[in-house]
């Protein structure tokens, strides 16, 4: 199973919990050792941007509308413990809305594979942060990374929208690979992020059941085997068929 660098974390309907699933994710990558950037396509909303501290001079939309400004210079570091071996740096949007309109602008929106390109000559791997595909730079940014995976919560009407939102992407000739759920589980996902109301980074937590499951997600999305134990086991153990081979490794 080889290490995907760049993967596309799209959500199916709005409030789907991307940008939390894609924080916890990197943290979990971290844990294992690894560099980890993300790169924020959700102007909309600018959730990432709610993560850092202070004031954003220089965001992901500057990125795309001055070429000419350094990647770091938008990269934002988020503490996690101290024991963690890898990083966490993000690039939010936090951009007034003349900026805004610049930045999805269709030429504004192809440079998004040029940032990506950027971050995957620094770190292991890079997780892209998009709202459902609607515009410009959501598109770019899906058709930039290896691997979309689409992040959907498990409700019914959650359900069909990952089916829209697949069916969007198959007809932009974007390929989608997994199916992230969030808040439960449904048959057609490949793997789910539980609900928690820990505080960022709540994946670091060595016992419970959040930590491991966020893991065999993380494993998912960017197709790679993390070398992480945990001091409990997952609910997934009791999910007949389930829990893969990997994620019954991590745990005791």
């Amino acid at each position: 199973m080889s290490d995907t660098v760049c993967a596309a974390l799209v959500g199916a309907t709005g409030g789907a919990g991307t940008t939390r699933t894609a924080l916890e994710l990197a943290a979990t990558l971290a844990n294992d050792g690894r560099d980890v950037a993300i790169l924020d396509a959700a102007f909309a909303t600018q959730g990432l941007a709610d993560y850092a501290d202070g004031r954003l001079d220089t965001d992901m939309t500057t990125l795309l509308v001055e070429p000419e400004t350094p990647l770091d210079a938008a990269l934002v570091d988020f503490p996690l413990l101290d024991d963690t071996a890898g990083r966490v740096a993000c690039a939010p949007a936090s951009a007034p809305f003349e900026r805004l309109a610049r930045a999805k602008t269709a030429e504004a929106a192809r440079r998004f594979e040029t940032r990506v390109a950027e971050a995957s000559e620094t770190f292991d791997h890079v997780l892209l942060d998009v709202p459902p595909v609607a515009a410009n730079q959501a598109i770019a940014a899906a058709d930039a990374a290896q691997r979309v995976v689409t992040v959907t919560p498990a409700t019914d009407r959650g359900v069909e929208a990952n089916r829209r939102i697949r069916d969007r992407l198959a007809d932009l000739g974007i390929e989608s690979h997994a199916t992230l759920a969030t808040r439960g589980r449904f048959d057609a996902a490949d793997a789910f992020v539980p609900a928690t109301d820990a505080p960022f980074p709540a994946s670091l937590a060595t016992s419970g059941e959040f930590a491991p499951t966020v893991a065999h997600a993380a494993e998912t999305t960017v197709t790679t085997k993390l070398d992480l134990e945990f001091e409990e086991k997952s609910v997934l153990d009791s999910v007949d068929g389930f829990l893969p081979s990997s994620l019954r490794r991590l745990t005791k």
